[in-house]
């Protein structure tokens, strides 16, 4: 039987229940920890891309986007009070739908996690060298600090990024809820600067024509925006801290949605109205595909003089209508907070590899301990080298889809496991219940295939390839080796030498499914 092996959910709950941990989070904390999650990268990364997409009509992909969002956290928010270990997708499926469906999420999640953090290193690169460039009147050569697609040979700051915070894991670097409140402000300050400037010397004419490449373009760039939500599930996974959770979970979810989308909405309203974001190379309903060596030369042939052809959209924009120093700061703002980003993501994939290794689906030196470090160096080294090798070669916009790729099935997942169970296992103790399931959870799904054919067909063929990879192994390799299917059942979400979860940017707030940061 391919779905008869299952992680017992008592076995799981066992685990949990000997932290207990306590409900203090109300609906206020739960809405600034969602914002402080969300806010920032996608939108400093991303808007170059979603207006190649859509031109001005990515307004409305910012709201297709957080609304799919909102319906696939409310599903994750009941999967994580029934299984409040410190897991993830991977732990919910395994609960669920059995070991085949928890590998292929957690497959899944490897595309998540680490090409995400490949695409914020590159969307690093771009703000940062902006920021050397302008500030020291220099002009570095694109071979050194864009990857071939973009018109350069490698990115060695994006690869060099990715070096340093995989060297500050191995050595044992952790997380810490006063610096990350500290980069949310930052980046907060920096967007509400930016939409203080740009909103004003709106010019109407520059949005007309408001979806030059149709609906479309749209859903493409909707599917590609989607990556400026992703860290929404930190409010999801929150829920057993959470006081009156039936209540605050969704007034926590989707207001940090909301707030988030509105101040998305406000920042491509500057980008648009002050500068205009017409796609570039248009022939009938189709433009030039953002990161691609078409675009490169098509830009080339314009000196760069377009908002698409930027690799720091909003310091860009602030230039053009000048305010150059502040368009610098907003270049300086990326450079510190970003990073924290990239080394979120990374103990997130350390966090995947452990736990698949310790069940026996990889093999057991994924979660051998440093000595000295007390850290998972061979994963870390592993995943670090993989995140650089992305980021030096692939475009910010081509790696973000890829990792919406894998981040969009790992939420269908979950929407489809959270109304199995609730037929399987209508008793169990739900602290948080999904409304209206079979309404909530049905357009979950179909918002994640709607955003998943919307993204480019390379990133769906990857993806397919990816999956029959990961195919190949499980049968090959994993299968056979499973704890479970040897009839070993243990719960590796917890070990104590497990990679830390994420730490919310809320000084004294629980970390989700841990202990207080």
């Amino acid at each position: 039987m391919l779905f008869d092996r299952v992680k017992p959910l008592d076995a799981i709950l066992a685990t949990a229940e000997k932290k207990s941990l306590h409900r203090s989070l109300g609906a206020f904390q739960l809405t600034m920890l969602g914002i402080g999650a969300v806010i920032g990268t996608g939108i400093f990364v991303l808007t170059a891309e979603a207006a190649q997409k859509a031109g001005p009509g990515m307004m409305i992909s910012f709201v297709i986007a957080g609304f799919v969002c909102a319906f696939a956290a409310l599903c994750y928010a009941e999967m994580a009070s029934m299984v409040p270990v410190s897991g993830s997708a991977y732990t919910y499926s395994y609960a669920v739908m059995g070991e085949l469906i928890a590998w292929m999420v957690g497959w899944a999640l490897i595309l998540e996690y680490a090409v995400a953090a490949g695409a914020v290193s590159v969307g690093w690169s771009g703000y940062v060298v902006g920021l050397i460039e302008h500030a020291f009147s220099i002009n570095i050569p694109d071979a050194w600090v864009l990857g071939p697609f973009d018109g350069g040979m490698i990115n060695l700051p994006a690869m060099f990024i990715a070096g340093l915070v995989t060297w500050l894991l191995v050595m044992g670097t952790k997380e810490s809820a006063t610096v990350n409140a500290i980069l949310v402000v930052i980046k907060v300050i920096a967007l509400t600067l930016f939409i203080v400037l740009a909103v004003p010397v709106m010019n109407m004419d520059n949005f007309e024509p408001f979806a030059p490449l149709g609906v479309a373009g749209i859903g493409a760039a909707a599917a590609s925006i989607f990556f400026a939500y992703v860290g929404f599930d930190a409010v999801s996974t929150a829920a057993e801290e959470t006081k009156n959770p039936q209540r605050n979970m969704p007034i926590g979810l989707i207001g940090s949605l909301a707030i988030c989308t509105i101040f998305y909405l406000l920042v491509a309203a500057g980008v648009i109205g002050s500068v205009g974001a017409q796609p570039v190379g248009i022939s009938g309903s189709h433009a030039l595909e953002p990161g691609s060596r078409e675009l490169a030369a098509a830009c080339g042939a314009i000196s760069d003089q377009a908002v698409v052809c930027s690799k720091e959209a909003l310091a860009w924009t602030l230039r053009e209508i000048g305010w150059p120093q502040v368009g610098n700061l907003i270049g300086l703002a990326a450079g510190l907070a970003l990073p924290s980003v990239i080394l979120m993501m990374m103990f997130g994939q350390t966090r995947i590899f452990f736990v698949m290794s310790r069940d026996g689906l990889l093999p057991q030196s994924f979660s051998k301990i440093h000595p000295s470090y007390n850290t998972p160096h061979v994963i870390t080294i592993i995943t670090g080298i993989a995140v650089a090798l992305f980021a030096a070669f692939f475009p910010v916009g081509q790696l973000a889809n890829i990792s919406n790729s894998g981040t969009l099935f790992a939420f269908a997942a979950v929407s489809i496991a959270v109304m199995v169970i609730r037929r399987t296992d209508p008793t169990r103790h739900r602290p948080f219940r999904t409304p209206a399931i079979y309404i909530t959870a049905p357009i979950a799904i179909l918002g994640c295939i709607y955003l998943f054919f919307n993204l480019d067909l390379k990133s769906i063929y990857l993806f397919l390839i990816w999956a029959a990879v990961g195919l190949c192994v499980y049968f090959a390799y994993s299968r056979k080796r499973s704890n479970v299917g040897r009839g070993i059942i243990d719960v590796h979400e917890d070990d104590p030498d497990a990679p830390p979860q994420p730490v919310p940017p809320m000084p004294g707030a629980p970390t989700p499914g841990g202990k207080d940061a």
